[in-house]
């Protein structure tokens, strides 16, 4: 398994200042606290290619700019003082800024650097922090070499490496013959893509172990994908796009169609693994049935007749919400189903921010997280969090009650 350290060789962390984001207070572009980065980049002067990333809850939000980040001395020609500077290109990122913000600088190699801000208090920033392993932030900035870090890249981090822009390389040759073999130079619907990687993960059982289950064949499917995906686009970026091959709007098209094929791919994944796992453990369920407003719900349980039923008894229906990302979207499954209260939501999302979590109960939402990644929330979240194992118990006890009530009657 990969680790953190192919990735990033240092990291600093602090909080934003005033001075630092505040046109009218400063025009210098320059962050300050940075004695400690004489042990990132030594005494010589330095000038960096720098990736600004602005992150966000919301996705609308997010901004991602090339710039550069100049390493110097301000007294390079004084006898016996030094003044070391870190100054920043203008850009949007640092402009959209505040006061109290995180910033992290991830040294990714010798020549390039990271600069990625996310606000105070939010699941983007609680996700930072987790995936480098961070604690205490002041308004100076902590250094932290990561060259001998031994954190392997778990599917959490992976997970927050590629929501910031980050390719994780992974390739899986021993599958690509076969996946050619079966689907040729062409992707099969998501369905018949699951079934494949599924069918590839041994020693796992959906029925003993749902929560790692899960897990295991959403990373196998991702894994697989992008061997079967770097085959298929190949042939696309050797031929380049448009007449002369260098049409920059064909290119982007064809871009953008790659990064949502693997949004909306990884989206239907999950609804059905999780529906082979449900029905693995005999659980009755709709999919993507419609309630009011032509609304779908992802899962209602035991079943759409019974939800229209005015009949049935509404303590018995159960409403699952499913998002690969919760962050801003997690509030669209709360009009989904009005006969049901009380909500349930699965995610793949780590680290979700305690303001967050705090939100989803306020508003009568159960998240739901598979184990593997329950670590990367605070005790204190976990009070009010369920595992996969425990939802599949909870949906079999209503379902025996709703059983044992039929053959009463």
């Amino acid at each position: 398994m990969s680790q953190l350290c192919k990735y990033f060789s240092s990291v600093g962390v602090k909080r934003l200042s005033q001075v630092e984001v505040i046109a009218k207070l400063s025009n210098q572009h320059e962050f300050n606290g940075i004695g400690d980065f004489k042990r990132m980049f030594g005494s010589q002067k330095k000038k960096f290619n720098a990736k600004y990333i602005f992150i966000s809850d919301d996705e609308s939000q997010m901004l991602n700019e090339d710039g550069t980040l100049t390493w110097y001395d301000a007294r390079e020609n004084h006898p016996t003082r030094s003044e070391f500077r870190l100054y920043y290109s203008a850009n949007d990122v640092l402009k959209n800024a505040q006061v109290g913000d995180l910033v992290v600088l991830a040294q990714i190699d010798s020549n390039n650097i990271a600069v990625i801000i996310a606000r105070s208090g939010t699941t983007s920033e609680k996700q930072l922090l987790w995936l480098f392993d961070l604690s205490i932030i002041t308004d100076k900035f902590t250094v932290k070499d990561l060259s001998k870090s031994s954190n392997d890249l778990s599917f959490a981090r992976k997970y927050i490496m590629s929501s910031l822009g980050f390719e994780i390389e992974e390739y899986a040759p021993d599958f690509l013959e076969e996946m050619l073999t079966l689907f040729g130079k062409k992707f099969p619907t998501t369905k018949e893509f699951s079934q494949y990687a599924r069918s590839t993960v041994k020693d796992i059982s959906p029925i003993e172990a749902p929560d790692e289950t899960i897990i295991a064949w959403m990373e196998r499917e991702e894994l697989l994908f992008k061997t079967l995906e770097k085959e298929i686009i190949k042939e696309s970026l050797q031929n380049g796009f448009g007449e002369d091959g260098l049409d920059v709007d064909e290119f982007i098209r064809f871009s953008l169609s790659v990064q949502n094929r693997r949004k909306v791919r990884a989206g239907f994944a999950f609804e059905n693994n999780l529906a082979v796992i449900f029905s693995a453990n005999k659980i009755d369920f709709s999919h993507g049935s419609v309630t009011e407003r032509n609304n779908k719900p992802d899962f209602i349980f035991p079943s759409i007749q019974q939800y229209h039923d005015n009949d049935f008894d509404k303590d018995l229906l159960t409403m699952l919400g499913v998002k690969t990302t919760a962050k801003d979207r997690w509030r669209q499954v709360l009009s989904e189903a009005e006969r049901i209260p009380h909500k349930h939501l699965v995610t793949l999302e780590p680290a979700i921010s305690k303001n967050q979590t705090e939100d989803m109960k306020a508003n009568n939402l159960q998240l739901i997280i598979p184990d593997p990644l329950l670590s990367t929330f605070l005790p204190t979240q976990l009070v009010d969090i369920i595992n996969l194992s425990t939802f599949i118990t909870y949906l079999k006890d209503r379902q025996n009650i709703f059983i044992k009530n039929n053959l009463l009657f």
